[in-house]
């Protein structure tokens, strides 16, 4: 397997690091404090002004919607990873290039599944940055984990399709240009238990849908995307505002969620990354009891042992690509939810020991740590929590040797 990046790819990584570097991290402290003050009234949240220039710039510069195999760049996984990697640096950097998620999973989705008119009424549109999207599966009255239990419905009647029920953490809710909610829900419950479920597009401000309220992840919101909580009560949308067929939903939800997995990890190794670089600089150059802290207990071993971890979690994730890239999601599923469990652990635990070279400014909006380390902690539930993917690792080995899990 050779996971070298190809000369297209390198040249882009290269630019958008240089973008971050010069564009981005300079607002990065005050967008954090920004979003510290904001309450849970999404209706007060706002675009940055700064961020939505940055936006058209990046947009001018052909660094823009990068992770679409077909785009203007058309990428591979392999050759997006180390571009996703870069945009890890710091949280504000996916949206600026238009590849943030839930959006870009959702474009993928769109792009992959939708009609020509679906593609036209929504997909153009995500893709020109114009509007802001939101996906709608977990909810709060089961265990979400199991995708299987989902109790909202989508049913159709007569020309239309009917939708009722309760999700909550959908990413991108509280956004003030999120305009399309895509909202899996129940709709054959005597189906085979993956042919049960169906995918809707449903736009924000239709009747019946309603945001009950943003959810705060360890005291703060995220504004302006947010993890809203929504309900749906008798919505009815048109039959033609299915992506594919009832039934479908959990197919084309795996489709999904390969590609945007390795967008996942590679952010993760790249936010880990810079808590590396950030750690050394700080042992470096702080002083206590007489000495810097990298000649300080046990602090040269930890940022041994995190360059360790960030080298195997890279390379892992680069084979997850490949795989995904050559055999589909099929042949790669394993080693996808490998990076799934790697990637947030490896983040975490770096951002936390880069917290603690820092002290207190660690856990302050001094530094960008408590919001990088909020995010790799999401990331360990977000999109199949850790025990759901070492599960699914388990069955693939038990399969190799002729064993069958049960169900």
């Amino acid at each position: 397997m050779d996971f070298s990046p190809s000369p297209k790819s390198e040249k882009i990584r290269q630019e958008v690091v240089n973008f971050i570097e010069q564009k981005i991290l300079p607002l990065e402290l005050l967008t954090i404090k920004k979003g510290r003050e904001a309450s849970g009234n999404h209706k007060k949240w706002t675009s940055d002004p700064q961020v939505e220039s940055l936006k058209k710039q990046a947009q001018q510069q052909g660094l823009w919607n990068l992770f679409l195999p077909e785009g203007e760049n058309g990428l591979s996984n392999l050759d997006y990873a180390p571009i996703a990697e870069a945009t890890g640096r710091t949280l504000l950097a996916p949206e600026i290039f238009n590849c943030n998620a839930p959006d870009s999973g959702n474009m993928e989705l769109l792009w992959k599944y939708g009609s020509e008119k679906q593609k036209a009424q929504w997909l153009g549109p995500l893709m020109r940055g114009e509007i802001r999207s939101a996906f709608c599966m977990t909810e709060p009255d089961v265990a979400s984990s199991d995708a299987t239990n989902m109790k909202a419905t989508i049913n159709a009647k007569a020309d239309q399709v009917l939708i009722n029920g309760r999700k909550w953490w959908s990413t991108g809710l509280g956004h003030p240009n999120c305009r399309l909610l895509i909202v899996m829900g129940l709709s054959l419950p005597d189906a085979d238990q993956h042919r049960r479920h169906s995918m809707a597009l449903v736009p924000s401000d239709a009747e019946g849908v309603s945001i009950e309220r943003m959810l705060p992840v360890f005291g703060t919101y995220d504004p302006p995307y947010g993890h809203g909580e929504v309900s749906f009560n008798n919505v009815l949308i048109n039959q033609s505002d299915l992506i594919g067929q009832l039934g479908d939903g959990f197919s084309i939800a795996q489709g999904r969620l390969g590609p945007g997995r390795i967008h996942h990890c590679m952010r993760l190794i790249g936010m880990a990354e810079r808590a590396l670089e950030m750690m050394v600089e700080r042992s470096v150059e702080r002083v206590a009891f007489g000495k810097p802290l990298f000649k300080l207990g046990g602090n040269a071993d930890i940022i041994a042992n995190a360059r360790m971890n960030i080298e195997m979690a890279r390379l892992l994730t680069l084979k997850a690509a490949y795989q995904l890239d050559h055999y589909g999601i099929k042949q790669a599923i394993s080693e996808v939810s490998q990076i799934k469990v790697i990637a947030p652990r490896v983040a975490c635990e770096v951002i936390d020991q880069a917290i603690q070279m820092f002290g207190g400014a660690g856990l302050s909006d001094d530094t960008a740590l408590a919001s990088m380390y909020s995010y790799a902690r999401i990331m360990r539930l977000a999109d199949g929590p850790d025990e759901v993917h070492l599960s699914q690792i388990a069955k693939v080995e038990m399969k190799k040797i002729g064993l069958q899990t049960s169900k």
